[in-house]
């Protein structure tokens, strides 16, 4: 079973950055808590742990995994060109509940997108913010096997996948309404929802 650390108070939380950085670092998975859901995340670089998380997850290859920032400017490491309409959406929304797609760098690994695009998100938790400075970006997915609910605590996925896991990261119940983030796709003219999730589409038009 993974060993799961709680991050209730600053001792804990200073502990766990520690641990899960460290893990990520190395080429492990760890699941972490987030503003919207639960999410598996992996070094954004490491081909080999984005493999393993379609594995866990059992999911669809031919799906592309979005990846958490901790801040704008790790945008610069991941997207080709953040467009005009991308930077307005980033500024009404991040950090928060919606994933921005854009076209990505073409260092990245393969294996995180089958297409020249990339979701990119910053989540409103800022322990994740802080984990996210010290590890670079991270390659995330929700907590969760393909097709099945999002998880708002550890107890939903953790008898899932929890033995597939390095470490779980427990912050309790997700804050947010358990909601996955609305996705929006920025290399298109007109910009298209792909999925409506924690925020409207009317506040999507509005901005």
């Amino acid at each position: 079973m993974s060993k799961i650390i709680q991050i209730a108070s600053e001792e804990q939380q200073q502990a766990a950055l520690e641990s899960a950085s460290q893990i990520i670092l190395s080429g492990g998975i760890i699941a972490i808590p987030t503003d919207t859901v639960y999410g598996i995340a992996a070094s954004a670089w490491n081909a080999a742990a984005i493999s393993r998380i379609y594995q866990i997850k059992e999911r669809d290859t031919n799906k592309s995994i979005a990846v958490l920032l901790g801040d704008a400017s790790q945008a610069l490491l991941i997207a080709e060109n953040f467009s005009p309409k991308a930077t307005s959406l980033a500024a009404k929304f991040w950090p928060g509940g919606l994933t921005i797609i854009v076209s990505k760098k073409t260092n990245l690994p393969p294996n995180i997108s089958n297409n020249d695009k990339i979701g990119l998100r910053i989540p409103d938790h800022p322990f994740i913010r802080d984990l996210i400075r010290k590890t670079g970006p991270l390659a995330t997915t929700s907590a969760n096997l393909s097709g099945h609910p999002a998880a708002k605590t550890v107890e939903e996925f953790q008898p899932i996948l929890g033995d597939q896991l390095d470490l779980i990261i427990d912050g309790g119940m997700v804050k947010g309404s358990g909601i996955a983030s609305t996705v929006v796709d920025c290399t298109l003219d007109p910009i298209k929802i792909l999925r409506e999730g924690a925020i409207s589409s009317e506040e999507i038009d509005a901005c």
